[in-house]
């Protein structure tokens, strides 16, 4: 089961693990002389090592209800008129598919008796009929009430120690499983003095270790790890055991495509199908529509008593517009609610660094719209001359690649490597510069990149739909750029002013991306520019001058600063943290 542990409680087991500090009256212990420290089996410490050890009931709730019991299998349950029999902890992941394939009806879980349930501690008891059932169900203390420490475990196996009155051992045991530990507390009375061999090792539910050397150690070490996670002890098996840091950071980890979409009981699916919702750190969230208009939103989320809320507002698109509950978590889909006449399902499209994604939905992404080249890196060496390049993916593999003037055309392809990763094949006998088998490694709404780390190899394409015609900043700044001719009154690397090395040249921004470099009313060279948004929604500018000197050294993708009154402001910072400024003035 997982759980999550909160930041308080992750700094407090770790200062813990650094410092073990409490006050005396908080645990018993007798001073025995020797290295073993006693304490009686019913002490505050002995309890909390033995809720530590308690059996916990609650991953099979969806079936019984009840955290303080599990019902052994095998047994058969009837779901939704289904006759099912549950083997192993796996199929109940088949009762939570079944009552999941439909969201609007009601559904019906039937127990065929007799079963055998295992209480907290691993005391076996058949259970005859479902009032029995019901009847040890209402014992159990549930949402995270109950005893049973679930966030720490034992590690096994462990040697403890018992006392007579007179503090003389009477005999040892080793113990290699909860159901040991918590069987050997239960034969003893009450004032049996009993002591553990330390150092021992306790595991916190995130894999980490803690090794304790006392008895006082270990009581504060139970004691702090006990609040410290989620125990899921509740029947909502639909939370699927998320928290506020952990929801933030999946709905940041990739973009997400609307697959359903109800409003006010309407079905208006086909209306936003496809439509992809990208979350930022920064509380800000872009819907991309499938023309590739970008509508700029806010988003945030809170936790209350009935799980998690995503609470969305977007000036143009109203219908997303609400406090949404999440209804469910799955691997890359979510499942969202809001009263019962609002619904919205998305599915998350996300390549990590070992692939594993689907060749069709990439096919899918790459022909939808054209991809500008932002980088091409071969052995180590950036191609500058390609910067700006755009790429179409057309059907039956044909893929241009096009500077605006010229035009050359190859082939592509989307398969998986031997490595399960997925790879994009280029073939381009006029451009050598991107034929090559590249593996993806990031995809999000507006960017591809494809790298091979061993021989320095990297491509990084910009997503352009429409040529950004919905994106008025772009529009506006392209429109201005190309209001005559420009000078560069100001171009600075880091401390170094390179303005003079520009004295008496230009460049003009003309249509279809083409750049015209001059020496007074001479044009000596030609060149490509364009201006886009990236990935995190901040505005570009492309500046590709080719060979011609000494512009050369301009090209790059400039991050726009400003343009007003017949000024442009343009931002480099490159490798080694040198900030270029760039100011073009008409």
């Amino acid at each position: 089961m997982k759980k999550f542990l909160s930041y308080a409680a992750y700094l407090s087991l770790f200062i813990v693990a650094l410092s073990f500090t409490s006050c005396q009256d908080e645990f018993e212990e007798i001073n025995t002389g020797e290295e073993q420290q006693a304490i009686t089996a019913s002490s505050s410490t002995a309890v909390l090592v033995q809720n530590t050890a308690t059996k916990d009931g609650s991953f099979d709730n969806i079936v019984d209800g009840a955290s303080c019991f599990d019902i052994n299998f095998p047994y058969t349950v009837e779901v939704n008129g289904l006759e099912l029999t549950i083997n192993s902890r796996e199929d109940l992941k088949l009762i939570e598919e079944i009552f999941d394939a439909i969201d609007d009806d009601v559904d019906f879980l039937e127990i065929l008796f007799p079963v055998t349930i295992t209480s907290g501690d691993f005391t076996e008891i058949t259970i005859n009929g479902f009032e029995d059932l019901r009847e040890l169900a209402a014992q159990c203390k549930e949402g995270g009430e109950d005893d049973d420490i679930e966030c720490i475990d034992f590690v096994y196996p462990m040697t403890l120690y018992t006392f007579d009155v007179n503090l003389e051992q009477t005999g040892s045991v080793i113990v290699e499983s909860d159901m040991d530990l918590k069987l050997f507390f239960k034969e003893l009375d009450d004032n049996d003095l009993v002591s553990f061999d330390f150092p021992i090792t306790l595991e916190l539910y995130d894999g980490s270790k803690v090794e304790v050397t006392s008895n006082e150690q270990l009581a504060i070490t139970i004691r702090n790890a006990k609040d410290a996670c989620d125990e899921d002890d509740d029947n909502d098996y639909n939370d699927d055991d998320f928290d506020e840091d952990h929801l933030d950071a999946y709905l940041m980890e990739c973009p997400w495509f609307v697959k359903e979409f109800d409003r006010n009981d309407v079905d208006q699916t086909d209306q936003y199908f496809d439509y992809v919702l990208d979350f930022m750190a920064d509380g800000k969230v872009v819907a991309k529509t499938r023309t590739g208009a970008f509508l700029p939103g806010t988003w945030s989320t809170t936790m209350d008593d009935n799980g998690a809320l995503l609470t969305m507002e977007f000036e143009a698109l109203v219908d997303f517009s609400l406090e949404w509950r999440i209804y469910e978590i799955e691997e890359g889909r979510i499942k969202f609610f809001n009263g019962e006449s609002n619904r919205i399902i998305m599915k998350q499209i996300c390549v990590e660094d070992n692939g594993g994604s689907n060749p069709d939905s990439l096919i899918q992404i790459l022909k939808e719209c054209e991809w500008v080249i932002k980088k091409v890196k071969l052995q180590g060496e950036e191609i500058d001359r390609l910067l700006g390049y755009e790429f179409k993916f057309m059907a039956n593999g044909v893929i241009t690649l096009s500077n605006g003037i010229t035009t050359s055309e190859g082939t592509w392809e989307i398969a998986l490597n031997a490595q399960a990763q997925l790879v994009m094949a280029i073939t381009m006998g006029d451009e050598p510069g991107v034929s090559f088998e590249w593996p993806l490694r990031e995809l999000t709404n507006s960017r591809l990149k494809f790298a091979v780390d061993e021989i320095d190899y990297e491509l990084i394409l910009q997503r352009v739909c429409n040529d950004n015609v919905d994106d008025g900043d772009v529009v506006e700044i392209r429109n201005m750029m190309m209001g005559g001719d420009w000078v560069v009154a100001s171009y600075v690397e880091g401390d170094i002013d390179q303005t003079a090395m520009y004295g008496g040249y230009s460049v003009a921004f003309m249509t279809e991306y083409q750049m015209a470099i001059k020496e007074g009313v001479d044009i000596f060279g030609a060149g490509l520019w364009r201006v886009l948004r990236n990935k995190d929604q901040e505005l570009k500018v492309y500046l590709n001058f080719g060979d011609n000197m000494p512009f050369n050294e301009l090209t790059d993708d400039w991050d726009f600063v400003s343009i007003v009154d017949g000024r442009i402001e343009l931002k480099d910072i490159s490798g080694d943290g040198t900030v270029n400024i760039l100011v073009l003035e008409k």
